[in-house]
């Protein structure tokens, strides 16, 4: 802690993340699962990255959508997992406070594009469903452009304004954040002063990147539900509603525990129970997105074997897919 100059008060110059656990051994165990889960997410969204960018038939609105969306989980993990993996094996679990204001900010940045951009992807699936003929003429790569910069421009402008309001809150001790990354509510639970403004700023933003969000997500998949039911023929209305139904399970795991998280009244307010929830949509959606959305695509499996040398192979799955 440092001293402000003519006063007697002490200001927080770093904070303690306690993390999951003090026990040397547990620690060990964790290090090892969540290692093995950043890397599955990095490795998972880094191929689907990659087969993208190499493979001009997957050069579509859709896929373009996708490789941003792993582009935000590799960030998103790595904005909080490779510190946390330190923390687990190191004795100390210092951050200063610059450090935590950079991971407060890049996190809520992140995680709030994600938010947003889940509604494009909604949007690209109404159009694909409901008006499959006009479909490229609609979205256009002019328009895709804008709506990824669009949802970039607002995550990192909403977080940035969070992020403000949270840290120039006076922090005199203590200093110690039970969880391990900085999250906005946890850090602010340190505040010496009333925080009762910056938690109804907290509830306007989440507000318009959650429940707004949801409410367009579902709006859409209401009208592709209904397309859904006019096609004839069973074998592609399922598959249509398989595609749906994995994109409302990711979906579901990413907004649910935030909207818990930031949208609760501060007397409900569980160190512990936020800590747990928070995995959800930090490791776990990162790694269920390219499970979900991609590896049990037939477009991303015969980009990879045609990567992999495997030209006959996947030309045999391009044609099973063209006779379906």
């Amino acid at each position: 802690m440092w001293t402000l100059s003519g006063e007697n008060q002490s200001w927080v110059s770093e904070f303690i993340l306690i993390g999951f656990s003090s026990d040397s051994t547990s620690n060990g165990i964790l290090f090892i699962i969540f290692l093995l889960l950043y890397l599955s997410s990095v490795l998972g969204n880094g191929l689907i990255i990659t087969l993208i960018c190499l493979d001009s038939h997957l050069h579509t609105p859709m896929y373009f959508f996708l490789c941003i969306l792993s582009l935000l989980d590799m960030g998103y993990v790595t904005t909080t997992i490779p510190q946390m993996l330190v923390h687990l094996l190191a004795l100390s679990k210092t951050i200063s406070f610059a450090g935590c204001w950079l991971q407060m900010y890049v996190f809520g940045a992140l995680g709030l594009t994600e938010s947003l951009f889940f509604v494009v992807m909604a949007y690209d699936r109404y159009i694909a469903i409901c008006y499959p003929l006009h479909y490229t003429v609609i979205l256009t790569w002019n328009l895709c452009m804008q709506l990824a910069a669009g949802t970039c421009a607002c995550g990192f402008l909403f977080s940035l304004i969070h992020t403000f309001l949270t840290m120039r809150l006076p922090y005199c001790g203590p200093n110690i954040i039970n969880h391990y990354f900085c999250e906005g509510p946890s850090v602010r639970s340190l505040a010496c002063m009333d925080t009762h403004f910056n938690e109804m700023v907290d509830l306007a933003i989440s507000i318009f990147v959650l429940v707004a969000p949801i409410s367009l997500i579902l709006a859409s998949y209401v009208r592709i539900a209904l397309a859904i039911l006019k096609i004839k023929s069973t074998q592609a209305r399922c598959k249509t509603f398989s595609t749906c139904a994995s994109h409302l399970t990711v979906v579901t795991f990413f907004y649910a525990p935030p909207t818990y998280i930031y949208m609760r009244p501060k007397s409900s307010y569980s160190p512990e129970r936020d800590k747990q929830i928070s995995l959800f949509y930090n490791v776990l959606t990162a790694l269920l997105n390219p499970v979900v959305y991609s590896l049990r695509n037939k477009d991303i499996k015969v980009a990879f074997f045609k990567v992999m040398g495997c030209g006959k192979l996947a030309c045999e799955l391009r044609v099973k897919r063209g006779m379906r």
